[in-house]
């Protein structure tokens, strides 16, 4: 039908009065953000419905296949069998900041059902963010590489899902600034398999567009790729290379700033955050920046945050130092492993506690996390010179703690929450609007410290720092309701612009929160990533561990747990131990039910020098024991206690 009155509703229950001209940003009744969802109807059926037309009585075509969903508080249709054609989605969910997702479908009329897609490359007026092709000439030189190396690290698992030919399709690859993004997936049919040849001739005539001073160096790659014989890896390995020789050419500066609190309604913090207002100068900072949320109650969820914070500033350090001393740069996929198996330290630290606390079931401390490490690795540069940084972001989350990148165009998601909706997704047994309507779809499935580190899904990712813009990690407490998502812009443009400093920035965000969410603790830490040369400031290199500090700026010393976590990391253990067991506490009603909880402390199998020599650094009687229980061949690597 032919859409007369263009009305966008309000999400909002109770708003008496939801119904809003589609022009508007906000209810005009009720005050509530209004949102504009919109999505991708794919297939022929949908590229013939002309714009203006209404579909299903809900839907606004704004372009050709772009459409607005006028009612985005209710529901969308769904399919009772999910069609084959929908699997892909579901299986490369961890995808989303580059793969769109299922939304839901239309009915048209009597013709068949449309399939509908969000998270899609569309902009906040309806348009669609350029192709490749028509950004790359503008597009800076280590841009133009890393375009190309997020293809690569998509083609594998595209390819596991019969889908890699979505990255050889000119108009199916859209750039949101430094970012590729997919319109939507194409199957691949089973006799034209595409391989590393076909993505190679694909990219040949961008080559012949590519900046100056990487034009060769990307030739060599592709007539490698073309040349049918060579592998994935060693495409990578090359491409990886020539990334960070471009990206160590850009002058890079960064600021942190976070804080946590309690939030109006709770009468105990269980948030934890580093660095944090009034913290003294580490030499972590401005570098490294965490978030975590305690699970588990006064004493639990408080005790598991900090011990997580506090150790992985130790293994941190330690990493660190490891990656100074070395000649060459160290590969993504070993550094990623570092960091996952440094989290299972922790993991296993948390969940040790736990069983020597006796804690059982829900009273079992544990605690999400989000941390961001910006590591810098030396690296000659594409112009011959050494660089001391190749701008590398390495994050790590599980749980529901989430990051967002955030420029003057643009907040994007980085993270995937570990909730029941989106464990419906990943098993390919839901959509994910479906899977929200159950009633636990928020309730979290995995932790650091319930269960056995080996059972963990760590998700680590790597990025290139290529422009300005603000890395925001948050807890629930914020993130609760979209409000990061909503309110990006009033916050992100004054601090980019230089009118409001990072800190009162943090604080804004808190009180924010505690408006909008103010049932739960709010941890906030912001870090402001400049590239101009006006930004830089004199920093003086000293040996490692230390790493980069200001100027005669004395080391100072870790700051103190509280003492209920302190009384946690020194628990003594002897030969017949009496540690005291807490009064049982019920988790806080404010946090989310963590399903799939328990499961018994297993040896860490597969732990490096590295993340054991942290274990031992908090509690050398406790790691001994842990240590005698460890393979022969990993007992090897066990600090011994003088």
């Amino acid at each position: 039908m032919i859409s007369t009155q263009r009305i966008i509703y309000c999400i909002n229950p109770t708003c008496d009065r939801p119904a809003n001209s589609i022009e508007e940003r906000i209810c005009t009744n009720c005050q509530t953000p209004l949102i504009h969802r919109y999505l991708w109807a794919t297939g022929t059926l949908a590229a013939n419905i002309l714009p203006e037309t209404q579909v299903a009585k809900r839907y606004e075509v704004i372009q050709q296949q772009i459409w607005l969903d006028t009612q985005p508080g209710l529901p969308p249709e769904t399919l009772q069998d999910l069609p084959q054609a929908v699997i892909p989605y579901l299986k490369l969910y961890q995808q989303q900041l580059h793969l769109p997702q299922v939304y839901g479908v239309a009915f048209f009329e009597d013709e068949d059902d449309i399939l509908l897609l969000e998270n899609v490359p569309i902009d906040a007026t309806g348009n669609l963010y350029p192709i490749m092709t028509d950004a790359w000439e503008q597009a800076t030189a280590v841009r133009q590489v890393y375009w190309l190396w997020q293809i690569l690290q998509l083609w594998q698992p595209l390819a596991e899902q019969g889908v890699e030919q979505s990255l050889i399709i000119p108009d199916n690859l859209r750039m949101q600034g430094w970012c590729v993004r997919l319109l939507e997936l194409h199957p691949t049919p089973a006799d034209e398999k595409p391989s590393l040849y076909d993505l190679g001739k694909s990219w040949q005539s961008l080559i012949a567009l590519a900046q100056p001073q990487i034009a060769q160096s990307l030739q060599k790659i592709v007539e490698q790729m073309c040349d049918r014989a060579v592998d994935l890896e060693t495409i990578t390995t090359q491409l990886n290379t020539l990334l960070l020789s471009a990206a160590a050419e850009l002058p890079l500066s960064l600021q942190v700033a976070g804080a946590t609190d309690i939030g109006t309604e709770l009468t105990q913090n269980e948030d934890t955050c580093y660095p944090s207002t009034d913290e003294p100068y580490n030499p972590l900072m401005p570098r490294l920046s965490m978030v975590c949320d305690g699970i588990g109650g006064h004493q639990g969820g408080e005790v598991a945050s900090q011990m997580a914070v506090q150790s992985l500033k130790l293994q941190i350090r330690a990493l660190l130092a490891e990656v100074a001393e070395q000649t060459e740069p160290v590969a993504p996929k070993l550094l990623q492993e570092q960091l996952e198996a440094s989290l299972r330290v922790v993991n296993n630290l948390i969940s040790s506690r736990n069983d020597e606390q006796k804690r059982q079931g829900r009273e079992r401390m544990a605690t999400t996390l989000v941390m961001a490490l910006q590591l810098p690795q030396r690296i000659a540069t594409i112009s011959g010179w050494t660089s001391d940084n190749a701008h590398e972001l390495y994050l790590a989350n599980i749980g529901d703690s989430r990051a967002y990148w955030i420029t003057r165009n643009y907040c994007q998601l980085l993270t995937v929450d570990d909730d029941v909706a989106w464990r419906e997704v990943r098993y390919g047994r839901s959509l994910y609007r479906q899977a929200l309507q159950r009633q636990d779809a928020t309730a979290l499935t995995q932790a650091l410290g319930t269960k056995d580190a080996e059972s963990l899904r760590i998700s680590v990712q790597r990025f290139i720092i290529d422009e300005e813009g603000l890395l925001l990690l948050c807890s629930d407490g914020l993130s609760d309701n979209d409000w990061v998502e909503n309110s990006w812009q009033d916050f992100a443009i004054p601090v980019l612009a230089g009118e409001v400093s990072l800190a009162e920035t943090v604080q804004n965000l808190i009180n924010l929160a505690n408006q909008k969410n103010g049932h739960d603790n709010t941890s906030v830490v912001l870090t402001l990533c400049r590239l101009s040369k006006e930004y830089l400031v004199p920093v003086t290199l000293l040996s490692p561990p230390e790493e980069i500090v200001e100027p005669e700026t004395p080391e100072v010393e870790e700051p103190a747990l509280t003492e209920s976590a302190q009384a946690l990391l020194d628990l003594d253990l002897t030969e017949e131990p009496t540690p005291p067991i807490p009064t049982p506490i019920k988790k806080s009603h404010r946090r989310k039910p963590l399903v799939n909880v328990g499961g018994l402390l297993a040896v860490l199998v597969g732990a490096t020098t590295l993340g054991l020599f942290a274990w031992w650094l908090l509690n050398p009687q406790t790691f001994q024991q842990m240590c005698g229980k460890l393979p022969q061949p990993i007992q090897s690597a066990c600090p011994q206690r003088q």
